[in-house]
């Protein structure tokens, strides 16, 4: 008997699906994709970060372009959904927040540019939740106007790491779309418990990793925690506090403002395990540029809700 088609499928159910990972990274939405198991298959992938592009190729067998600005939207493959966690230090609260007066902030018009040519059925974006107040939510708006204008339904929503399983308080914003109208698209609501601290710390670091007796000394006069493990923070005034999880990763200054019973910081693959990637993970790059790339990277578990959500629409 002939198998019956199903009219209401928004997603081609006799292929994979193809996706791009824009800005790629090191790969946390390739890992999110992979990690959901229904056989998506990356046909394209880029980041202006050499140490980046090697650590992918390494993990993943695809060897991203470098410069999305000098690639020919004709030459990337066609693609069903579109990934990217566009750079956001031009609405980060470190950053300057100059948004798109910053030339990294008019990346994301290469996105745009990309889907207006290669028109995927969707698209799910990511970003700093401060781009959702920047320059009093008008960078936002812009942003979501373009999308609109290139015939896409359009929804955001700012979503926590914490509430997907990580011990990282790392809050982002989501962009998904979809071309035409869907229906039965909801935001992952669900609130996987914490996995704990003594789960993702190693037992045994190099001694590289420990701070001064100045330091240690200094910290531990400033400040006594409630609970152990934890991860001391330390803030731009200088203020200590201490808590069973991370605060947000940063590219650049992590390695010096977190500390491990305050005693340490913490080690590259420590920091990657905060980002929910697996220990199958291969290390090929420095110590500093692994530390870079994770706190870089995109929260694993939660990406992963959110395109597993966005293929779950149905044709209107």
């Amino acid at each position: 008997m002939k198998a019956e088609i199903d009219s209401t499928a928004f997603w081609p159910t006799n292929r994979p699906i193809r996706y791009v990972d824009l800005f790629c990274g090191i790969g946390g939405f390739h890992t999110a994709a992979d990690s959901l198991n229904i056989g998506m298959e990356c046909v394209f992938a880029c980041d202006i970060d050499k140490e980046c592009r090697t650590a992918y190729k390494e993990n993943y067998g695809l060897e991203p372009k470098a410069d999305i600005r000098e690639v020919d939207a004709k030459d990337i493959p066609d693609m069903d959904i579109l990934l990217a966690g566009f750079p956001c230090q031009p609405f980060s609260i470190i950053g300057s927040r100059e948004g798109f007066a910053d030339t990294r902030g008019t990346l994301f018009f290469e996105i745009a540019r990309i889907i207006e040519a290669k028109k995927p059925m969707g698209f799910v974006l990511e970003n700093v939740r401060q781009l959702a107040s920047h320059n009093g939510g008008e960078t936002l708006r812009r942003i979501i106007e373009v999308l609109e204008g290139l015939g896409y339904t359009v929804q955001h929503k700012i979503l926590n790491a914490l509430n997907f399983g990580l011990p990282q308080k790392r809050e982002r914003i989501l962009i998904v779309g979809w071309r035409g109208n869907v229906s039965g698209f909801a935001w992952p609501e669900e609130k996987i418990p914490m996995k704990p601290l003594s789960e993702v710390l190693e037992a045994d670091v190099d001694e590289r990793h420990y701070v001064s007796d100045r330091i240690l000394r200094a910290r531990k006069k400033a400040h006594t925690a409630k609970v152990t493990p934890s991860i001391w923070h330390e803030n731009k005034a200088g203020n200590i506090s201490s808590h069973p999880f991370s605060c947000a990763l940063r590219a650049g200054a992590s390695y010096n403002y977190l500390l491990v019973n305050g005693e340490r910081r913490l080690a590259p693959r420590e920091m990657l395990r905060l980002q929910g990637f697996p220990d199958t993970f291969r290390l090929v790059c420095a110590d500093g540029q692994t530390r870079k790339q994770a706190g870089n990277a995109v929260p694993v578990p939660m990406i992963k809700a959110v395109i597993g959500a966005a293929l779950r629409v149905r044709k209107n």
